[in-house]
């Protein structure tokens, strides 16, 4: 950086890091109070830090916590994205630039989500499933295990695990394991994982690489590789210079985006935009021939199957019609005893991903078959696809709402009826209860519930 900048570079790291959140702009309807983010207008930074843990509106998947810097992928995506599209989030969890991404990206798009980390992909799940829309899939697995799918996406995030100096800031122990050996390994370990995803790139399609580092080993020199190597072209991002973003730091001539905690008000991050090559051998149409082989493939397998002596699989319950909005756009299945909707567009690719990964979540999950009962799914409940008269509902003080998020029982007022019942809180759905008079069942995920069995003397929510 040179004598001049790296001083106040290394100054910038002992300051506080910036306090930012996104909204759902399908959820959050309430002002907010906060200073816009430049190059995301959708973000906002806050004056002050919140309880978020006892926030309710943040359990409802309202609005993100999100760092201000990673949110520029709202100004990729609205700058090259204009069609509805099939996107993939390489390395997604926690879920804030798969979030970001499904609330950009044109509707009747689709977002697989995925994370290599068992109990992190939980945790993408949940925050996918909060943010509420039902076009997404979530998977657990290793960029290896999509080598072998066909040019499936039109946009790659990689969002890959690197050296980690972006964190220096926040996180003391990835001053503690950042070495110049640990350099090398992440940026080897970078390529391999673009190797392994490049097939499934469409021809003409964006990869959007991206770190949480500033050396160039991981960053400018990974990017060079990936136009040289894998075939792409380095495009340009409009940005506005009063933003602060860095540039190219080793003289090349291509651009890329650094974000420096002394010059944003930000935390680290590095990004640049790709497009795959088109070759002259190249077939257009692949993607729908894969789809059509694969729809055959799927009938022949169905009328074929041998179910003598096999349990007949559960029909999907009556009542789920009534459920969602647009009920005939959804494939409705029953899994086992669950039953699941995705939307009828992206039937095939769900199908072919169900085969080939392990998905963890896809769509909206109605609801479970237990006994005689059909228990309607938190999934549901989350879900901007749910029809608002589906379910009596009732609103809950915010004493109740955080009782609820511990899932503990609640007692509601008499004039609500009995059965499945959708809590509020300022009038955003929360979940499920199964009132039964005296008392009502609390039907929130067990795994999701506030742990925190007291309250902290300052609450500071965001509405």
């Amino acid at each position: 950086m040179g004598d001049e900048q790296y001083p106040k570079f290394e100054e910038a790291l002992q300051r506080e890091v910036p306090v930012s959140i996104r909204p759902n702009p399908k959820k959050c309807s309430y002002p907010i109070e906060g200073t816009s983010i430049p190059w995301a207008p959708s973000g906002l930074y806050l004056n002050h830090r919140p309880t978020f843990t006892f926030d309710p509106l943040f359990h409802a998947g309202c609005y993100y916590v999100q760092e201000a810097s990673s949110m520029f992928v709202e100004q990729v995506l609205q700058a090259y994205v204009k069609e509805p599209v099939v996107m993939l989030d390489l390395c997604a969890a926690p879920g804030g630039k798969s979030t970001l991404s499904r609330s950009v990206l044109p509707e009747g798009s689709m977002l697989v989500a995925n994370e290599v980390m068992r109990n992190r992909s939980q945790i993408l799940a949940e925050n996918l499933i909060k943010w509420g829309y039902p076009d997404v899939i979530v998977t657990n697995n290793d960029p290896a295990d999509f080598t072998e799918l066909p040019p499936l996406f039109d946009v790659i995030l990689t969002d890959v695990p690197c050296s980690g100096e972006g964190m220096f800031r926040k996180d003391e122990v990835a001053i503690e394991e950042w070495s110049v050996d640990n350099v090398d390994v992440c940026w080897q370990r970078q390529r391999r994982i673009l190797n392994d995803i490049w097939p499934t790139l469409k021809p003409g399609g964006l990869l959007i690489y991206s770190t949480c580092t500033f050396n160039r080993e991981e960053n400018e020199d990974n990017v060079a590789w990936i136009a040289k190597e894998l075939g792409a072209d380095i495009l340009e991002v409009p940005v506005d210079d009063a933003w602060g973003i860095t540039g190219n730091l080793i003289g090349a001539d291509f651009p890329v985006y650094r974000f420096l905690p002394h010059r944003t008000k930000g935390e680290g991050l590095f990004l640049a935009v790709l497009r795959k090559r088109r070759f002259t051998d190249d077939k257009p149409s692949f993607y729908e021939e894969e789809n059509a082989v694969l729809r055959s493939k799927t009938r022949k397998t169905k009328k074929g199957k041998d179910t003598k002596g096999r349990p007949q699989p559960l029909s999907v319950p009556k009542e789920v019609k009534g459920w969602l909005v647009g009920y005939e756009d959804y494939q409705v299945e029953m899994k086992d005893a669950i039953a699941v909707a995705f939307p009828q567009k992206h039937a095939s690719v769900h199908t072919l991903l169900q085969e080939q990964l392990k998905v963890i979540h896809s769509g909206i999950t109605l609801g479970e078959v237990k006994g005689k009962d059909f228990i309607p799914h938190h999934s549901l409940a989350m879900s901007m696809a749910r029809k608002e008269d589906a379910f009596p509902q009732a609103e809950l003080s915010y004493e109740q709402a955080i009782a609820y998020l511990r899932k503990e029982g609640l007692v509601l007022d008499a004039s609500v009826p009995r059965g499945y019942v959708l809590v509020t809180y300022k009038q955003v759905p929360l979940g499920f209860v199964k009132n039964i008079g005296n008392r009502a069942n609390n039907l929130y995920p067990q795994e999701w519930r506030i742990r925190s069995g007291y309250l902290p003397e300052e609450i500071r929510t965001l509405v």
